[in-house]
């Protein structure tokens, strides 16, 4: 492994300074009373980096990355894939995954399909082990309870036995199309750069919960692309990741010292000089949580772990590794993502306190018109799953819930600050709801 440089001690301490830094920059207007003309330059500058992410998309909207020339691929090579799984009492979904997987179009000397029952007492492991017993592309390898690593001790499990030269990662609850493979296989020749599909939402008809979700993943694939675009920095989502092994073993591997593998891994492939593409189709199809207690914890892990990247590689970032765009925009999508709603919170204390108007309203107001654009930007037609129709109602409820990553953040935040790392993989249960319910 070429190593990068890593600050894995003092959570605490860099989750403090980061806490009150943010919110003295939601304060000090107040204090100096200054206006509204801080978040308002802020939003301006902030602006000018973000928006053409949402807006300058490719006209098709659902255009792969650039295949590498015919000449270089070869024509009849075919890449060899090993698909990892990592599976915690997934009973209720893993036959039907298998089944899922064991469909895909490919022969079985380019495919191997790796599942991890990584310690589950539903009966998971009882299961996989029934379809080995039929299935000779289907290795199962089993974990005992309390394993160490979470999901990424899963999944480096099963390093030392791929010989693939393609490695994607997907959930229990995946769901993708028979010829995923195929489409991907020209994609594939280009073995100096990692894949992320599309995440779509098999479920989004069960409530506005899941509609919204939905809406959010695509908003999420097209600013990726936009970044990707604008030579910014694509990153993985966990489910539907596709990585050249060698990378993989050269970042390390996953991370177990992280909640969120996928992110981790993004900065360590980008600091190695392997960039993330985007691909919108076909997408990878998944299972949106359907109750606020479960979408709050989910988020919670996704905040600490996105969080967590910054303090533990911001030596790197600042480093020659990344290149001066690349900076820029990794800076930009911190500021909008986490420094942000840490100012929004230290803004309204402030107003509260002082029982004044808010000041930071130009910053939010800059993140909601931001959202519309990516939101009427979302292609119409797509493979996979439907998205929601993107008009008057769900645009207003998908803007009611963006705001409360203002809630999410802030309140990671300051846990993060004042309380050791506690946090264990707090999993998201699968199979509570059926497609289309």
């Amino acid at each position: 492994m070429n190593p990068v440089a890593y600050w894995g001690g003092g959570r605490r301490r860099k989750a403090a300074l980061f806490v009150v830094t943010s919110l003295l920059l939601g304060v000090l207007p107040h204090c100096l009373q200054v206006g509204p003309w801080p978040a308002l330059v802020a939003a301006v500058l902030l602006g000018r980096h973000i928006f053409p992410t949402a807006a300058g998309q490719p006209e098709s909207g659902s255009s792969s990355p650039p295949a590498p020339p015919e000449s270089t691929m070869g024509p009849t090579r075919l890449p060899r894939v090993d698909v990892l799984v990592a599976a915690k009492n997934e009973a209720a979904v893993i036959e039907q995954l298998v089944g899922n997987l064991l469909a895909l179009r490919r022969d079985e000397e380019q495919l191997q399909v790796w599942i991890v029952d990584d310690g589950s007492v539903d009966g998971t492991g009882d299961i996989l082990d029934r379809l080995q017993e039929r299935h000779s592309s289907l290795h199962v390898i089993h974990r005992p309870p309390g394993a160490k690593g979470w999901k990424s001790g899963a999944l480096n499990a099963v390093l030392p036995h791929l010989q693939g030269e393609w490695v994607l990662v997907l959930d229990a609850d995946a769901q993708v199309d028979p010829g995923l493979l195929e489409h991907l296989t020209p994609l594939l020749q280009d073995g100096s750069r990692a894949l992320q599909l599309r995440k779509a939402v098999h479920n989004a008809g069960c409530n506005l919960l899941t509609r919204v979700q939905a809406v959010e993943m695509a908003v999420d694939a097209l600013i990726q692309q936009g970044r990707i675009v604008h030579q910014g920095c694509g990153e993985l989502r966990g489910n539907g990741q596709c990585i050249p092994r060698q990378a993989l073993l050269h970042c390390g591997g996953f991370n177990e010292a992280t909640i969120t593998d996928d992110l981790d891994l993004t900065m360590r492939l980008q600091l190695h000089g392997v960039p993330i593409a985007v691909v919108w189709n076909p997408p990878v199809a998944e299972e949106a949580v359907s109750a606020i207690g479960a979408l709050w914890r989910q988020h919670q892990r996704w905040a600490e772990g996105g969080l967590q990247r910054f303090f533990d590689y911001w030596p790197a970032l600042l480093s020659p590794r990344l290149k001066p765009r690349l900076k820029r925009d990794v800076l930009a999508f911190f500021l909008l993502q986490y420094v942000q709603p840490l100012v929004m919170t230290g803004d309204v204390v402030a107003s509260v306190a002082g029982r004044s108007a808010p000041l930071a309203w130009p910053l939010t107001t800059m993140t909601l018109l931001f959202t519309v654009t990516a939101m009427l930007r979302c292609p119409t037609t797509n493979s996979g799953p439907p998205l929601p129709a993107i008009r008057g109602f769900t645009i207003l409820m998908t803007l009611v819930y963006v705001l409360h990553w203002s809630l999410v953040i802030p309140f990671v935040a300051v846990g993060m600050a004042l309380r050791p790392k506690y946090r264990v993989w707090d999993k998201t249960l699968h199979g509570s709801v059926t497609a289309g319910a």
